[in-house]
């Protein structure tokens, strides 16, 4: 007999309670149902996947770990203070946390599961603090690999050829960087502003690694200075990291007036220390976080009341002329600064919270509008922007007529993109201004060659330090007599190590060769376990969410700036959490696909199969629990809450 409730008759809906022939009596209580549910030959197996915000971070940060880290799950070696074991962990994948944890736009925040129960972990918070907690208790590198007698070249010194002087050398290898700037640093110094990466900041991050023993040529460009085939005689190996510090010309008429220049022209002057002032109007084409810096700098700079010879103009010192510092004797005054863009407001490439913070401090942003045309007087200098609203039929623009408006500018700046120069090096240009690359980013046709950065492909920083440290493993194996090199793994990120804990902890490890599986003799493999963290990221419907309280996150504050405010301002605006917040931030991670000591699956288990394992014999992180197969049922209740997805059901039919 089928039974129905009120509800479902109402609504024209059958919803079976009972089986056919089922009495209410004999109906089995919806407990009984769970504990005695799923008799199978599945048991439990521990599998390890990778997190979301590892699979989201271009740099393959072991960030599970080091959250579990601060918040105490990991304990470190004894004598370390969870602050340097941290700090330790975070910089095996990238050794500029201080730099990250201030301007990255953290896709790992984005990926994050937290998301589906109230908001994301504060990554970016952590590591900042982590970078300036190495540099206030000057932590340093240290290599305990033996000299290999190899030399590697680099070519460029930003992220990733410092990524990669930085990795070479924990295997030994000599190095040398090659760069045609005065300092080292690349985008983080010449082109990103220094209230966002403050120098001494970057230049203890960057001091960490060359006091490894990285030689460097600086003011040495490749092509004039030194040739390439010299280079290429001289070294076992060469790292091509040249960035991508060309800016692209805006491309319509009247674009080659001397007031309208380059966004990365525009940021190099302003970083080395010539340019002081912008003029009345400024006009900022872009809407990436490249055009948002512009911006800001423009805002902060401003105008000045006097002005001193032809040389002082914006555009003479960004082409290089030393200009008068007018600045310091004459009264300062706001910039008018419009930022437009192709994309709606909502839909630009920067990052939504710099977009903002531009917005308070009186930059103007027009989206959904192109350029048609800059207009020049008689003197050929710029006196607006010409733009215009828009509609794409394929890929052609199509303006829309009766919508063309000028903006009147002083200085307009390009910042719709970058290329690579290659003067001395044209024979490595893919003929759209950047280079090609394998998989392990090793240069087609030459196995001594690897690329790596904006010369690959424009993007963000932590995305050239995840491109170093890809190629350096191939410069490693090609350095030991590998000529095919391995294929890479479909999640390519730094792994979580059971090994290094283990001797960590003073334990000997004895090697083991093929698929590692616990036996009665080897105490430290825990039964049935598996790192598929190569191959697997961890959705959040493969966790328990509903372990995991709402807890509101812990964020940063940001010195907020109005108009008047940001004129000649150039402190940072980023603070720092906590030690206590900090702490409070990382236990919001719900630690996606390793064990975190919850216990659920002990206290669940209605079979009393699954137990905890003693620390003492085995003190790794993910290595908490076991089962007794003689009295598991295959009931599936461990898994199903299992907060972190890593007891999943397998074994069996």
């Amino acid at each position: 007999m089928a039974v129905t409730t009120n509800k479902a008759k109402s609504e024209g809906i059958e919803w079976r309670r009972y089986k056919e022939g089922e009495k209410e009596g004999s109906f089995r209580s919806a407990q009984d149902i769970i504990f005695q549910a799923s008799w199978t030959h599945k048991c439990p197996e521990y599998m390890l996947s990778t997190p979301p915000c590892q699979g989201s971070c271009p740099a393959g940060e072991d960030i599970r770990s080091y959250l579990n880290i601060v918040r105490g799950i990991e304990k470190p070696p004894a004598g370390v203070t969870w602050q340097e074991y941290a700090f330790r962990r975070v910089t095996e994948a990238n050794p500029f946390p201080g730099v990250m944890g201030r301007v990255c736009p953290a896709p790992c925040e984005s990926g994050c599961n937290r998301n589906m129960v109230e908001d994301h972990v504060g990554i970016n918070a952590v590591e900042h603090f982590i970078g300036d907690w190495g540099i206030e208790n000057n932590m340093v590198y240290t290599s305990t690999a033996a000299e290999t007698g190899k030399k590697v070249a680099i070519i460029g010194a930003g992220p990733a050829g410092l990524a990669a002087a930085y990795q070479l050398r924990l295997r030994g290898h000599g190095v040398t960087i090659f760069d045609e700037h005065e300092e080292l640093g690349g985008m983080m110094r010449y082109g990103i502003p220094g209230f966002r990466t403050p120098r001494e900041m970057l230049d203890s991050e960057i001091k960490r690694i060359i006091d490894l023993g990285v030689e460097t040529r600086l003011k040495t460009r490749i092509g004039s200075d030194i040739t390439f085939e010299q280079i290429e005689k001289d070294y076992d190996a060469i790292f091509m990291a040249m960035g991508a510090q060309a800016g692209r010309p805006l491309p319509v008429p009247g674009a080659e007036a001397p007031n309208c220049v380059t966004a990365m022209a525009f940021l190099r002057a302003f970083n080395e220390g010539r340019l002081q002032h912008v003029g009345n109007r400024v006009v900022v084409i872009g809407g990436g976080d490249t055009s948002i810096d512009v911006a800001t700098v423009a805002r902060r700079l401003g105008n000045v009341t006097k002005s001193g010879t032809v040389d002082d103009r914006p555009e003479a010192v960004i082409a290089g002329h030393m200009a008068h510092d007018v600045a310091s004797i004459s009264a300062r005054e706001g910039a008018e600064v419009v930022l437009v863009s192709r994309s709606t407001i909502d839909k630009m490439a920067a990052n939504p919270h710099e977009v903002e913070h531009a917005q308070q401090e009186g930059i103007e942003i027009i989206g959904g509008v192109t350029p048609v045309a800059v207009v020049v007087d008689e003197k050929g200098r710029a006196t607006a922007l010409r733009v215009a609203d828009f509609v794409m039929e394929g890929k052609e623009t199509k303006l829309v007529e009766g919508t063309e408006r000028d903006l009147p500018a002083d200085l307009i700046v390009s910042a719709i993109g970058q290329g690579v120069d290659f003067a001395g090096l044209e024979q490595f240009n893919n003929n759209n201004g950047l280079m090609k690359a394998d998989k392990n980013y090793r240069f087609p046709g030459k196995e001594h060659i690897f690329v790596g950065g904006d010369v690959l492909r424009p993007h963000l920083l932590t995305t050239a330090i995840g491109h170093a440290s890809i190629a350096v493993e191939g410069i490693d194996a090609f350095l030991k007599g590998k000529k095919d090199l391995d294929k890479r793994p479909k999640v390519d990120v730094h792994h979580f190590d059971e090994i290094r804990q283990w001797l960590e902890s003073g334990h000997e490890y004895k090697e083991v060769k093929g698929q590692i599986w616990g036996t009665d003799d080897r105490k430290d493999i825990l039964h049935n376990f598996e790192d598929r963290s190569a191959r697997h990221v961890i959705p959040h419907d493969d966790l328990f969410l509903g372990h995991f309280p709402k807890v509101e996150r812990h964020v940063r504050d940001v010195i907020v700036l109005d108009k008047e405010g940001a004129l000649g301002n150039f402190e940072e605006r980023l603070q720092l959490l906590s030690d206590k917040d900090v702490v409070d931030e990382a236990k919001r991670c719900m630690s996606c696909g390793q064990c975190f000591e919850c216990d659920n699956c002990v206290v669940y288990c209605p079979q009393v199969a699954v137990f905890k394992v003693k620390k003492k014999d085995n003190p790794t992180m993910g290595r908490y629990v076991d089962t007794d197969y003689g009295k598991c049922i295959g009931c599936h209740i461990c898994a199903d809450v299992c907060p972190t997805g890593y007891i999943i059901m397998g074994m069996g039919d």
